[in-house]
């Protein structure tokens, strides 16, 4: 019953703040949807099993740890002991918050109830409302109130995101109240809040707009849910604190200056514009909000709904990067969009774009994020023809996408129906049972969609309402087909809208929806001659093994284990689509389904370049996991076939040269890579030029670069021209190097290279480790260094 009452007041409260902004429905909470069979129940199932398997003792190490208190279990490695500590903590509570409103699993309370007790015991050992796992986080957050500040875009203090970690807490808490009525989490939240508030209130406007140039997750949506919880204002007044008006402004006019920004960073804080505009009835923050979406959606995104390469948002009219890079889209980018995408659709629910791309992205990059059989998760999704994915172990990857992961595959029922009034929605066509207790109506879903291309809906219960089923922008104007109780229904939607069926209903009633899907090719953006193929919603893909080659396609626990670094195949090689003409109609004609197999299909003759062309099946990319694969192909007549595969080989021999002479590289300015490496610095700053990221300091920066097999001849370094004059030390493990000053090469880029050579006695001590250090003549600046690679 709390649960339910916790459900219902949050509903009620976020209802009356859309009906300020002009909004509309509201899903239901998670406890009244029940998946049925299909894969959304099969990936909450697996889901489950991966939180139970999940050491709640270990998870909970680093929060005793800074409590004072004597921790029952060692803490987890990876991310989890190497300065992010307890952020899995506050994704596992919000995971088992919404898996146990997802299935009422008695054993998922008893676990959320248990880690919510421990945490409890932390909070109040500490006494001031804090809970956290921040290494020494008492002495970064003390420095953080008498304002003193050392600000990176990953750090604050020297400590890494610590705001972005503690988020996690927050969001945690929050979602233990909302969706599993844990009267604690609530009081917790508070506390923690006030704590927040407390910490802030000496640092002024432009301190706290300096503090946000680090990641900081989602601080300003949960401030503003707490706001709402309370009824206390001075909480939303602190979220608009932490709303960064570096992204917010530009947003809100229309300008897109998200080019070179770390993607993920971003998208959180957009939610809490959001939320704070819905709140508060202001017209900046859902500006900012909706260009944001529609820049990202409709100008930065790829097939399967995910965006970025290497975790930051590449150049919206040069999407070559996605094509070369193995770090594709990041999973957690995609969570969050979907977050952010339910958050605008309440307010427009006959705007079929934000459904049309939460469905896509869910089939496409969620869904297919998790790996059927093990339950591990994705980082990284390349869209790089012919490679791969690899996947988490649950006791070793501790990485952001696997907390926003194990929360994902916990919450698939929260946006299948949705309310307004006398109006029920049908959103997504998924397997479920629909309780709406409040007019005594269950609706029952059957489908087997994709698989199949109809759904039907069942009434128990007797009541007038309006039964809205949405019509997908995949379906063809005039193609989409309703019956009552066996009888035509005239429909006069079109796609992007819904068909309204308003009647008296009783049990038994029957609505059966046919969704004739139609395959169609979609083009990289910029790139026309690269194209995905979809059927419907749903991206098809082909297995791409090669011949003798033993993948493992189970990441380990090493700092950079969620990258899939296996050899990367030419794209000269790869697979293309060659047809007489170009034209969509004479591709799609020749990709034929396979009788008796749903979702599968053949392209005889038309695939080339492989022995086994003629073999190879399309297949829901959801569902192909553990191979190489192709996603996007190339596309190309017959007469143009062996031109394109000059072009392309062109364009990769020398990139694919220097990554084989490549032991280790750092992007420099770049979050992970950073972090990867063990970047340290005074003085240092980043940013961002037309030429790219780049990364400075007045005192020094240093990065640790690995070489296992003592193979490193040289490093490789990236300058700009526009550094000319610019004098420091090359400093390797306390040894210098070169005294370097930088110059003005007569190249025609802006971006130049100089290479090191690393003295042959220093390789051999190095036990494969290398620290490389930049200092800073006098009155002089290290860097900006742009590239870094060591190389064999």
């Amino acid at each position: 019953m709390k649960r339910l009452l916790a459900a219902v007041a949050f509903a009620l409260c976020a209802h009356g703040a859309d009906a300020a902004a002009g909004g509309a429905t509201q899903a239901f909470p998670l406890d009244r949807v029940r998946l049925q069979d299909g894969p959304f129940l099969e990936a909450q199932t697996t889901d489950l099993h991966y939180l139970m398997a999940l050491d709640a003792d270990k998870l909970l190490a680093p929060f005793l740890r800074e409590a004072g208190l004597p921790a029952k279990a060692p803490s987890y490695g990876n991310w989890e002991s190497s300065g992010l500590d307890g952020h899995m903590g506050g994704h596992y509570v919000s995971a088992l918050a919404l898996m146990w409103a997802s299935t009422g699993d008695a054993q998922v309370k008893q676990r959320l109830d248990y880690v919510i007790a421990e945490l409890k015991r932390c909070q109040d050992k500490l006494g001031n409302g804090y809970i956290g796992g921040v290494p020494d986080g008492a002495k970064a957050w003390g420095e953080v109130a008498n304002g003193q500040l050392k600000v990176d875009s990953f750090s604050v203090n020297g400590r890494w995101v610590p705001w972005y970690n503690i988020h996690k807490m927050f969001a945690g808490l929050r979602d233990a109240w909302v969706h599993a009525g844990n009267a604690d989490a609530k009081a917790m939240l508070v506390r923690m809040s006030d704590w927040a508030l407390r910490l802030t209130t000496p640092l002024s406007d432009a301190q706290m707009q300096d503090m946000l140039r680090a990641e900081h997750g989602g601080m300003n949506e949960v401030l503003a849910d707490v706001a709402e919880m309370t009824g206390d204002l001075r909480y939303l007044a602190l979220a608009r604190r932490f709303s960064h008006q570096a992204i917010l402004q530009p947003l809100a006019a229309g300008q897109d200056k998200l080019t070179g920004l770390h993607a993920n960073t971003q998208i959180p804080k957009v939610i809490g514009f959001a939320r704070i505009a819905q709140q508060a009835g202001e017209d900046e923050g859902r500006r900012a909000a909706e260009f944001f979406w529609h820049t990202v959606v409709e100008k930065r995104s790829v097939a399967i709904g995910g965006n970025s390469v290497r975790e930051h948002f590449h150049p919206a009219d040069d999407f070559k990067p996605m094509l070369n890079e193995v770090e594709g889209p990041e999973t957690c980018n995609s969570y969050n969009m979907l977050k952010l995408t339910a958050l605008l659709s309440k307010a427009s629910p006959d705007v079929g774009a934000y459904t049309d791309y939460y469905e896509r992205t869910l089939y496409n990059h969620i869904l297919a994020s998790q790996h059927p059989g093990e339950g591990g998760f994705v980082y990284f999704t390349p869209m790089r023809p012919q490679h791969y994915r690899v996947y988490s172990k649950v006791d070793e990857g501790m990485w952001c996408c696997v907390g926003s992961g194990i929360e994902s595959h916990a919450r698939h029922g929260e946006f299948i129906y949705a309310h307004d009034g006398d109006a029920l929605y049908v959103n997504l066509f998924i397997a479920s049972k629909l309780d709406w207790r409040e007019r005594g109506i269950q609706l029952t879903q059957s489908t087997r969609f994709p698989d199949e291309s109809r759904t039907r809906l069942t009434v128990q219960g007797a009541g007038t309402f309006a039964l809205k089923v949405r019509y997908p922008g995949w379906v063809a104007p005039g193609a989409l087909k309703v019956r009552l109780n066996g009888k035509p229904v005239k429909v006069t939607a079109r796609p992007g809208g819904h068909v309204e069926l308003r009647r008296a209903w009783t049990t038994g009633d029957q609505v059966d929806v046919e969704l004739p899907m139609r395959t169609r090719l979609e083009p990289m953006p910029g790139l026309k001659n690269h194209v995905a193929v979809l059927h419907g919603p749903i991206v098809l893909a082909a297995k791409t093994p090669q011949p003798g080659e033993t993948l493992n396609f189970m990441a380990d626990g090493s700092r950079m284990g969620h990258i899939a670094h296996g050899a990367v195949c030419p794209q000269e090689a790869a697979p293309v689509f060659v047809s007489p003409t170009l034209r969509e109609a004479d591709i799609v004609r020749r990709i034929k389904p396979v009788p008796g197999r749903p979702m599968t299909f053949t392209a005889p003759g038309l695939i080339q370049g492989r022995k086994d062309a003629d073999r190879l099946q399309l297949i829901p990319f959801f569902r192909l996991h553990d191979s190489r694969y192709m996603l996007y192909w190339a596309r190309s007549t017959p007469a143009q076939q062996s031109l394109l595969r000059m072009e392309l080989a062109k364009a990769e021999e020398a990139r694919l040269a220097l990554e084989a002479q490549t032991i280790d590289q750092v992007a420099p300015g770049e979050q992970q890579p950073e972090s990867d490496h063990g970047f340290k610095g005074e003085g240092a700053e980043n940013g961002i030029a037309p030429a790219g990221r780049w990364r400075h300091a007045k005192q020094w920066f240093s990065y640790d670069l690995s070489d296992p097999k003592a193979e490193a001849r040289a490093l490789l370094l990236s300058f700009a021209k526009g550094d000319a004059g610019r004098r420091f030390d090359l400093v390797v493990n306390g040894q210098l190097i070169a005294e370097v000053e930088l110059g003005k090469p007569d190249t025609p880029d802006e971006i130049y290279t100089r290479e090191f050579p690393l003295p042959a006695d220093l390789v051999r001590t190095a036990a494969g480790k290398l620290n490389v250090k930049f200092v800073a003549k006098p009155g002089s600046i290290a860097g900006g260094l742009y590239g870094l690679r060591l190389l064999r």
